[in-house]
């Protein structure tokens, strides 16, 4: 039985909260990892120093005393002796505690010691001594209606001896790396026995999950090399013309991913490859060509943007580039009549369109190509399986390129994009300014406003960025409508100023971008909403408050929306935290090295964060801490994969059903 409801303790009310957990049978309620273990272990007074973390048992030994103080609050404080130390216990707000806390009750106390006054204050009191060997304790993600220690209760009452687990990892590997197997693991990771127990169990867990990544990555690389791809017929002289004609020479490594795409595009098998370069490297140029490319071997193309104002500016800059060209663009987005669209979709399915740009709106049921030959995703947007499904559905599977701003260190991008080619733009056109960034404190704003000053009267434009859309209770922080009051204070009778944030309207953002890129408001305050993608060349410099609540990776392309021009650009981070980190950003604009610098003091989730594929969603894996093993993984994943018995259906037929249920390969 898989089924929840079965379960010991767990009724229909239960079930609908588990299911908000993404819980919704009995094989993911044991896939339900801890996030964190709090290891309750005895500490030894005598190495302790002034406000750390301790953990002691003992006798309560005086009648706790209760006092209450404001609104609702009250403090609780009791005597305890450890046998060789005294203590005064103080705990805010249990005054349930008292009833159960008594002279002679055995409790243990965890808190901060105050080592000058002999006293703790503590965070959590247990009532039972600490056991003799550390006592591990795994915490949950929960959500309201379930708690950790409950959804760990509903765990330990159903774990029991006569449950098995599909073993993935085939028996060589188990013995080759010395691990224990899935079903001690899952019992440890749940209920762990001790410390080095509760190691094993996590390095055969995180081994598996890394180990069914790169499986899946390489698998469906594998089985793409072996689909056909389209056939397209190109005379390489109208691409040499076309890259001749360009207002500007391109740079050695956007030739180089150009001839990638090529050779991909007239190559027998399908391309599924991935752009990364610098924030203005001249990704969309490349992209633009590929287009181009795919026009000519007779095929329509698409190029899917992250937002309608992206889209709007792909359309405007490809409408150029081919003015004198006979070739047909479009722009399909949300905001157009449902007439106009009809009549988009007409021209589509005749042919009438070679290259269509918008959202994800393209690949929607109404939407019928004729003969879709390349798909190219901007910003970060994997093409994952349910587009892969639609166009299938459609009768279509074109080569897709992506393109990412966020670059990330080939060495991390080859493992954790292995089912892709990837082609990386590391130099920038010719005649850019390195942008200068500059890290101020709150107490400097007057030098930050004099900087503003100075671009306005060169009759330059400013972005103005904040973390918040209105005032919370809950911080201090900056917000857009307090920082619009500020800026015109400082600047309205000089210059206008706007808002945009992710709340308005696709109508008012767009209203808003226009009068921007038409220079009627000089400085736009923004939410991170500016942060992909958006092209004003008058732009030369952006302020962010708060800086120190970005990744260094997300600054990186925040920065990236100035300095498109032949002017000096500033970014000026205002922070009064985490200095040391901002500092990186100014000492280096190559995004590649910030990005290195992002992995090694966030990890993995600010990196990678906002891929869309949900590929890199690892229960415990942590693709920084874990990267050796990750590199195992996929030498590992391609042994299996060219394995006699893989490719014959045999001992590894699980994983193969697996892998063909987990993804779409057609």
């Amino acid at each position: 039985m898989n089924s929840l409801e079965a379960l010991k303790g767990v009724g229909p009310k239960t079930v609908q909260t588990l299911n908000k957990l993404g819980i919704n049978n009995v094989d993911e309620l044991f896939a339900y990892y801890p996030y964190r273990f709090e290891i309750f272990e005895r500490s030894n007074i005598h190495k302790l120093k002034q406000d750390d973390h301790i953990v002691i048992d003992g006798i309560v030994e005086s009648i706790p005393t209760l006092v209450f103080f404001r609104k609702k609050m009250n403090k609780m404080s009791f005597r305890i002796n450890t046998g060789s130390n005294v203590f005064v216990v103080i705990i805010f707000n249990r005054a349930f505690l008292k009833q159960r806390i008594g002279i002679g009750t055995k409790v243990t106390v965890i808190g901060k010691y105050d080592k000058m006054h002999g006293s703790i204050i503590a965070s959590d009191i247990k009532l039972s001594l600490l056991p003799p060997k550390p006592l591990i304790e795994p915490i949950y993600h929960s959500v309201s209606g379930i708690s950790s220690s409950q959804i760990h209760k509903i765990i330990l009452d159903n774990l029991d001896d006569n449950i098995s687990f599909c073993e993935y990892i085939p028996d060589y590997l188990i013995t080759r790396y010395k691990l224990i197997n899935k079903k001690d693991s899952i019992i440890q990771v749940h209920k762990p026995a001790d410390k080095l127990m509760l190691n094993k169990a996590l390095n055969y867990l995180k081994y598996e999950e890394l180990f069914l990544f790169m499986l899946k990555m390489n698998y469906l690389k594998n089985m793409r090399n072996h689909l056909d791809g389209l056939k397209r017929e190109i005379q390489p002289e109208k691409i040499i013309d076309f890259v001749n004609q360009l207002p500007f020479k391109l740079t050695d490594d956007q030739e180089k991913g150009v001839r990638h795409i090529y050779d991909d595009l007239i190559s027998k098998r399908r391309m599924n490859r991935l752009v990364q370069g610098d924030v203005g490297s001249g990704k969309t140029v490349v992209a633009i060509i590929a287009l181009y490319i795919n026009f000519l071997g007779g095929y329509q193309g698409v190029l899917m943007a992250p937002t309608e104002i992206l889209a709007q500016q792909h359309y405007n800059n490809l409408k150029k580039m081919f003015e004198h060209i006979d070739i047909n663009i479009e722009l399909l987005t949300g905001k157009l009549k449902q007439s106009e669209k009809k009549k988009i979709y007409e021209r589509l399915v005749k042919n009438d369109i070679d290259i269509l740009i918008g959202t994800h709106a393209l690949f929607s049921d109404d939407v019928v190509y004729n003969n879709l030959g390349l798909v190219v995703t901007d910003e970060q947007h994997r093409f994952g399986v349910n587009q892969r499904s639609s166009l299938k559905n459609k009768g279509v599977m074109p080569d897709v390129l992506y393109l990412s701003a966020t670059p990330i260190p080939r060495t991390y991008a080859i493992s954790l994009y292995g089912d892709m080619d990837i082609s990386s733009i590391h130099t920038m056109p010719n005649g850019r300014k390195q942008i200068k960034t500059i890290l101020k404190s709150e107490k400097e704003i007057k030098d930050v406003l004099d900087l503003m000053y100075d671009q306005l009267k060169q009759k330059h434009q400013i972005y103005v960025v904040a973390p918040l859309i209105e005032e919370s209770e809950k911080t201090d922080m900056e917000n857009v409508y307090e920082l619009k009051n500020k800026i015109d204070r400082a600047f309205g009778k000089i210059c206008k100023s706007a808002i945009l944030h992710g709340k308005m309207t696709s109508e008012e953002k767009d209203k808003v971008m226009e009068q921007y890129k038409n220079n009627e408001i000089s400085i736009l305050i923004s939410t991170t909403v500016i942060e992909v993608g958006v092209d004003i060349k008058n732009a030369t410099m952006i302020v962010i408050f708060d800086s120190y609540r970005f990744g260094l990776s997300q600054l990186h392309q925040l920065r990236g929306r100035v300095g498109r021009n032949e002017f000096q650009s500033y970014c000026v981070l205002i922070s009064d935290k985490e200095t040391e980190r901002l500092e990186v950003l100014t000492k280096t604009n190559d995004g590649f090295k910030v990005s290195e610098e992002d992995f090694k003091l966030r990890g993995s989730g600010d990196l990678f964060g906002t891929r869309q594929s949900g590929d890199m969603q690892f229960a415990l894996a942590d693709i920084k801490q874990d990267f050796n093993m990750l590199l195992r993984a996929k030498e590992d994943s391609w042994e299996i994969l060219f394995s006699k018995e893989f490719v014959n259906n045999g001992k590894y037929g699980k994983l193969k059903e697996l892998l063909d249920k987990s993804m779409d390969l057609s």
